[in-house]
């Protein structure tokens, strides 16, 4: 049975219309934006508000997205990667921006083989991940060491005239054994 349509919520922008296509490997570039009538998008984004019910209406809608496409197996890693370089985004990025933008954005990209997380913010300033060593007490900066961990792979792109884009890569294959 098909996945209902994709609805849209508040603060939702629906189809990605900015994602970088180079933030997606050969093979795996968009298409052109899905029309109204699909009832699969193979791309959305969301404005997040950096609230923590902002975190929490992005949790659930990509939890809602994965589930429509048929990927629950991968809500759980998927929901921790765009959790951790959200509060990225909201507690580097946004202080640290011009004119107080506070433009956060996530998105979600299929392709045939991976999802493709991404969050865009207003800074320039690139990601930097901490080593594990002599960090492992601390309450904070091993958000980037998680990231790292849950994907296959992930990186940054600037998005000009300013900001960036941080971005994850996770398999869609199911990590359990067929039965």
């Amino acid at each position: 049975m098909p996945s209902p349509p994709l609805s849209w919520g508040p603060g939702v922008a629906g189809p990605i219309s900015g994602l970088p296509t180079d933030l997606l490997p050969a093979g795996e570039r968009r298409a052109p934006a899905p029309s109204p009538v699909l009832h699969r998008p193979t791309a959305v984004e969301m404005h997040i508000g950096c609230t923590g019910e902002g975190f929490a209406r992005a949790r659930g809608f990509t939890r809602d997205t994965l589930r429509r496409w048929d990927l629950d197996h991968c809500a759980d890693d998927a929901v921790l990667v765009l959790t951790e370089l959200a509060s990225n985004a909201v507690a580097h990025a946004v202080p640290r921006a011009l004119g107080g933008d506070q433009d956060v954005r996530l998105g979600l990209a299929l392709g045939p083989t991976h999802l493709t997380l991404t969050v865009s913010d207003p800074a320039d300033a690139p990601p930097v991940c901490r080593p594990p060593d002599g960090y492992a007490l601390e309450e904070h900066g091993r958000g980037l060491c998680l990231v790292d961990a849950l994907s296959d792979e992930w990186g940054w792109t600037p998005r000009p005239p300013a900001g960036k884009t941080v971005w994850a890569r996770l398999s869609t294959r199911s990590h359990l054994p067929p039965i």
